[in-house]
């Protein structure tokens, strides 16, 4: 389970040890979110939580496997209020994660600019779920999918938006940053509908930022908006930016990904 794992593996020392679990598979690799999220647990269990995650990001440099693995970490500055950080997983000799993070206090301010308006949705018992099939990733078992905007994956849609309402399907646990990387990284990357038949992609870069709000007053079997953009898409590489809110409308996530696809 995904906060059971991130419990028993992720401890406050600079440099650990891990064993990452069977049962989330991304294809051939552990799935991204899940890496991405432990990272980033991993950061934050370092530091006072005053300091809050505001952006975090990811490059995925080569497949994660389950099973042992090594979480490092550097600190490349610590100011007042401000802390520049890096983290590592490392297997088999060979870094499979890189992340880099920015985390901050907040401080007083005369600026402010709420948030653009979230995307409207129907309720989510009127979206498509995503069916379990021999082309559904392992990892997408462990959340619930109410597709309402573009369409299923693979299904030739000409939409450039794609997203719907997510949660994770057996896990009543207060939201954490970690969980919000769990569920925005959940989604397939938003050119998937746009193909007629199966074929591999998965993300190559992701940054993702984090408007500094009550995570912990939030659950993970809520449902959540998300709606991800495709910005530009060529060569097997494309670009997209996407969002994700609560019930209500509140933004938690800004997030961008270069995404490699194989068609």
């Amino acid at each position: 389970m995904f906060f059971e794992t991130l419990a028993q593996i992720v401890k406050d020392k600079h440099q650990q040890s891990i064993e990452l679990p069977e049962g989330w598979a991304q294809g051939r690799a552990f799935f991204g979110g899940f890496s991405a999220g432990i990272a980033a647990d991993f950061i934050l269990k370092q530091f006072d939580a005053a300091y809050h995650m505001r952006a975090f990001n990811v490059s995925f440099v080569a497949p994660t496997a389950p099973g042992s693995a090594d979480l490092s970490l550097n600190i490349l500055r610590q100011g007042s209020s401000v802390v520049q950080v890096s983290a590592q997983i490392i297997q088999n000799g060979e870094v499979t994660l890189f992340a880099l993070a920015s985390l901050g206090k907040a401080r007083e301010s005369q600026v402010f600019e709420d948030q653009e308006p979230a995307p409207e949705f129907a309720a989510p018992e009127h979206g498509m779920g995503i069916p379990d099939s021999p082309v559904t990733p392992e990892f997408a078992k462990h959340f619930d999918y109410r597709i309402l905007r573009g369409g299923m994956p693979f299904s030739g849609q000409v939409e450039r938006e794609f997203g719907g309402w997510v949660r994770f399907k057996n896990e009543q646990h207060e939201m954490t940053i970690a969980a919000v990387l769990g569920l925005v990284d959940a989604w397939p990357p938003a050119v998937l509908p746009r193909l007629k038949k199966p074929a591999p992609a998965s993300s190559l870069t992701w940054t993702i930022e984090f408007p500094d709000k009550r995570l912990s007053e939030k659950q993970t079997t809520a449902w959540w908006r998300y709606l991800a953009t495709i910005e530009y898409a060529a060569d097997g590489y494309g670009h997209s930016r996407a969002g994700l809110w609560d019930e209500q409308g509140e933004l938690f996530a800004i997030s961008r990904q270069t995404f490699t696809v194989f068609a």
